[in-house]
């Protein structure tokens, strides 16, 4: 997988790689929780274009399945006596 650049966020860090005719959108929060997103290379002219990609709509989704991952891992801590 080579990396490509990191695309400027205040909330998460977002790289992009590219690997096996695809690119990977990387999503980290806070060191703990990632989503990771690919598409087909031949979707986009240029890997510039994936910055529009990234728009508001999507963050918003991404902000609210990172909570949704947060609270799942929580609860199984808690289910499983490793958190009280």
């Amino acid at each position: 997988m080579r990396y490509l650049r990191d695309i400027p966020n205040t909330a998460y860090k977002i790289s992009l790689y590219q690997w096996n005719g695809k690119y990977i959108l990387k999503f980290e929060a806070g060191g703990m929780y990632e989503q990771i997103y690919k598409l087909d290379e031949t979707e986009v002219v240029t890997d510039t274009e994936i910055d529009a990609i990234v728009d508001e709509i999507l963050l918003a989704q991404i902000s609210e399945r990172f909570q949704l991952m947060h609270r799942d891992f929580t609860d199984s801590l808690r289910r499983n006596n490793v958190i009280f």
